[in-house]
């Protein structure tokens, strides 16, 4: 029998791999997932209600995922990616634009070709520390929203970086647009010594996937909506659209027990073994770039590119998140009593990479796509397939998107200029996973 996925899961278990990256239950070592039974794998039977008309047992369930008095929440069993497509296409005959921040997710923009919606793009501040999108430029910003209907912003990036999004959250309640938060990388936030959720601040609708930093199943995560958004039941109707009509017992069992866990969770031993981990990396030659989240550990080194750095830990089985020019990404367990986490095993491979005293390399000069533009929805008809050193002055046919984060760097639409040639072939060079490049080609519009 042929088991290619199976066999290759399997081989990788078996070296016993540390999980220094999503989901948050890191090899089923966090939380309480021991407690869900592969037999609970159910359908929509007497007594167990049904997620597209809840009455029951997950309407129940629903009720209990508590954590701001002015929100509800619902399951989402097909990622966070459903919440985002319901709120965008409920939008969708609403007057108006839609703004989005240019670091949004590709959902965002899978959202809009769906809606056959245009959307202004803002500006971003780049971060100093990371050299990555962090927070929509305000004179940006406060250009682009006077004939908004919706505005949608990342918080946190992906690499743990927060921005006063409550102050803009502020100013869009007075402008009176409605603010969609992707906080998918914040479902721990509020937690002692982690940063303020944005379920704080009034945002419309937030949403967080579970699976990336709590203990539940991949795939799992939750809405919340507040009581005063607009729209709030046609969401609720394009949520059924845009979920499975057999939604998994085990993903929703999952987020239960998730919510349970954060409920409960004393954030003592967390920072215990954070501070014993940096002190062991920093002794390996290696330093930590501090950012809000304390879950996320940017790791630098003088001398070596990210892409460097990420072989020498998956040599000794620690599988980071992800890998740039600049930095390696865990994101950490949220460690907590009688856990099953090999933390010392974690340790013991770090003191084992061999890290060689080298010259800090030259600043790489990386151009970045920035700046205020529109994305225009739908589908590029005629298309071709070219090098990407002979796509100058072409339009783009499809959007490339780095992924891991899966943020859309290039949009299609785009007139490829030098700068994004240059960026395209380095990413080539670093062997950076992009979407929408393959063997060096690209698909631009066949005029």
């Amino acid at each position: 029998m042929t088991l290619p996925l199976t066999n290759q899961l399997n081989q990788l278990l078996n070296k016993k791999p540390i999980s220094m990256h999503v989901p948050g239950h890191k090899n089923m070592t966090i939380g309480y997932l021991k407690k869900l039974k592969m037999e609970m794998d159910m359908t929509e039977i007497t007594g167990l209600d049904d997620l597209h008309h809840a009455e029951d047992v997950i309407a129940q369930s629903m009720q209990h995922i508590k954590k701001h008095p002015d929100y509800d929440a619902y399951f989402l069993v097909n990622g966070t990616t459903a919440g985002i497509l319901a709120v965008i296409q409920s939008f969708a005959n609403a007057k108006g634009e839609y703004v989005v921040a240019r670091n949004v997710h590709k959902s965002v923009f899978h959202a809009l070709d769906l809606a056959r919606a245009s959307s202004k793009l803002l500006k971003m501040n780049i971060s100093n520390k990371t050299k990555q999108y962090v927070e929509p430029n305000e004179a940006s910003l406060k250009s682009n929203i006077k004939t908004a209907k919706l505005a949608v912003f990342t918080y946190p990036n992906y690499y743990g970086e927060c921005f006063d999004v409550e102050r803009i959250i502020k100013h869009m309640k007075t402008c009176q647009i409605p603010t969609l938060i992707d906080e998918a990388h914040g479902a721990h936030f509020n937690l002692a010594g982690f940063p303020n959720s944005t379920l704080n601040m009034g945002a419309d609708y937030v949403v967080q996937s579970y699976h990336k930093t709590l203990p539940s199943l991949t795939m799992s995560s939750i809405i919340f909506i507040h009581k005063n958004a607009p729209l709030r039941e046609k969401i609720l109707q394009y949520l059924t659209y845009f979920q499975s009509s057999s939604p998994s017992y085990l993903l929703m069992s999952s987020l239960e027990l998730a919510h349970d866990f954060y409920n409960q969770y004393d954030s003592t031993l967390f920072f215990k073994k954070r501070k014993q981990l940096i002190t062991v990396i920093k002794d390996r030659g290696m330093r930590v770039i501090d950012v809000d989240d304390p879950l996320k550990l940017n790791i630098q080194c003088s001398g070596y590119t990210g892409i460097e750095l990420q072989k020498l830990f998956e040599n000794k089985g620690i599988y980071v998140e992800l890998a740039d020019t600049y930095q390696v990404l865990l994101v950490l367990p949220l460690w907590h009593e009688n856990d099953a986490f090999p933390f010392d095993d974690l340790l013991a491979r770090i003191r084992e990479i061999k890290i060689e005293r080298r010259l800090a390399l030259e600043e790489a000069n990386i151009p970045f796509h920035n700046g205020t533009g529109t994305y225009c929805y739908g589908e590029i008809m005629n298309v071709k397939e070219v090098n990407i050193d002979a796509a100058y002055n072409e339009i783009l046919a499809t959007n490339l998107v780095p992924y891991p984060p899966g943020i859309p760097v290039m949009l299609k639409g785009e007139i490829i200029t030098e700068n994004m040639i240059e960026l395209m072939n380095y990413w080539c060079e670093q062997h950076i996973r992009v979407e929408g490049i393959k063997d060096k080609k690209i698909e631009i519009k066949d005029e």
